[in-house]
């Protein structure tokens, strides 16, 4: 006696690209800090683009200019996960370095 529920359609919708400091997995390896030091530079220029991104969208719904709430939300979602995986790096890296250095003494 229950109606069945009907798929979801994902039409209109962007796949997500990838972040600027991602490469190509099956690229070789670097060595040195130098590549560890262009990735962090190219993971906070994105996230210093996505939340200017953010924030523009954010000011055009605050005064009636946006047409779809959802492109703020994305674009604040989005911002808000680069900045907490930024923020992970950093501890992890923080954390080996400290590591590293008690190691030697």
């Amino acid at each position: 006696m229950s109606t069945p529920i009907e798929g979801i359609s994902a039409a209109g919708v962007s796949s997500l690209s990838a972040l600027s400091f991602e490469g190509d997995v099956d690229a070789p390896a670097t060595t040195g800090g130098g590549a560890f030091a262009t990735s962090m530079t190219g993971a906070v220029e994105n996230l210093q683009q996505l939340q200017a991104s953010s924030n523009e969208l954010a000011v055009q719904a605050v005064t009636g200019d946006l047409q779809d709430i959802h492109q703020a939300m994305i674009a604040s979602s989005r911002a808000s996960v680069t900045l907490d995986l930024v923020v992970a790096v950093r501890d992890r890296s923080v954390s080996a370095f400290n590591e590293i250095m008690r190691m030697q003494a």
